[in-house]
């Protein structure tokens, strides 16, 4: 089973307007709609497109639970949340213009969580987790939550024998590489914080810190993603498409990866569908959605070049 934890859940709110945004001007709405937000809803939407069996743990307000919960329902998010009282899931204002030319987001800042869900959460996670599960953290942490409530979730799953996939960022993504966990997923500006900078090679720096991760997908954006296994580099380019939104791009790549892997594909074929899915997410006006049938006619435009490695270069 996989169980996908989002900490600081959200709703996204798609605001499209008339022509080009722009400054200082009065923008008029043409579309608005609701989508899912939170990275680790996300990831779960992702598998169950992929028919892989998973369930999304994590909070959610008490205030507008049934609005959440009724976009859980139509993305196909089977769930087990846990209720905070008195307070409301917040609320990100995705802006996308008319003339396509890329989306802007603005974020809620989320609830606090109250220790004892914290312990709910803990207690949840002690008596689901199994040796063969997969535990998937994804997003932001709520207002004042800990990265010592971190660790102990974390624990958990290390505890259990569980697969373990982080998409976090700044001390939380710091965290989970001191606690070695299987799965990473940082941009170019975590990337080069994580590393060593008195190596040159960016080869040799992901080497390093795949000796403590064994699995490392790097975000370059437009220019694609170095993905890292077993000392193994691969440099991957993805295929040329017209952007729309690429709000939840990076959600849909680890969740395809991680469906690849569930599925037992080898490396690059979990690379290929990845950065394909996520290509295709890109195309899309919302923060979720991605076409499978779109993405597999991408698969033979994706580059992936095995990179040479020194392995004198870092002993």
């Amino acid at each position: 089973m996989i169980y996908t934890v989002t900490l600081n859940p959200a709703i996204d709110r798609l605001i499209q307007t008339s022509g080009m945004l722009t400054k200082k001007k009065t923008n008029r709405v043409k579309t608005a709609e609701y989508d899912l937000g939170g990275k680790g809803f996300h990831v779960s939407h992702v598998l169950s497109k992929f028919g892989i069996e998973n369930i999304a743990l994590g909070f959610i307000g008490s205030e507008n639970q049934l609005q959440m919960e009724k976009i859980l329902r139509a993305k196909q998010v089977t769930h087990q949340l846990i209720v905070e009282k008195n307070a409301s899931t917040r609320e990100c204002i995705v802006l996308i213009d008319e003339e396509s030319q890329g989306s802007t987001m603005v974020t809620g800042s989320g609830f606090r969580i109250s220790r004892t869900n914290h312990e709910k959460l803990i207690f949840q996670l002690q008596k689901l987790l199994k040796k063969d599960d997969m535990l998937v953290l994804a997003g932001s942490l709520p207002p004042d939550y800990t990265l010592k409530q971190l660790k102990e979730i974390i624990d958990v799953g290390k505890r259990a024998g569980s697969f373990i996939a982080c998409d976090l960022s700044g001390d939380a993504l710091k965290l989970s590489v001191k606690m070695e966990v299987d799965f990473i997923k940082p941009n170019q500006f975590e990337l080069e914080e994580l590393l060593t900078p008195a190596m040159e090679s960016m080869k040799d720096r992901l080497l390093v810190l795949n000796e403590s991760v064994p699995y490392i997908a790097a975000s370059f954006g437009e220019e694609g993603s170095y993905v890292v296994h077993a000392g193994e580099i691969y440099r991957v380019f993805p295929p040329k498409v017209k952007e729309v939104n690429d709000t939840g791009a990076g959600d849909v790549f680890v969740g395809s990866f991680l469906a690849q892997l569930a599925l037992r594909a080898n490396l690059e074929t979990a690379i290929a569908y990845a950065t394909a899915c996520s290509a295709s997410k890109v195309t899309k006006r919302n923060c979720t959605d991605f076409d499978l049938i779109q993405a597999e006619q991408m698969l033979p435009m994706i580059k992936i070049k095995k990179l040479e490695v020194n392995p004198d270069a870092i002993s």
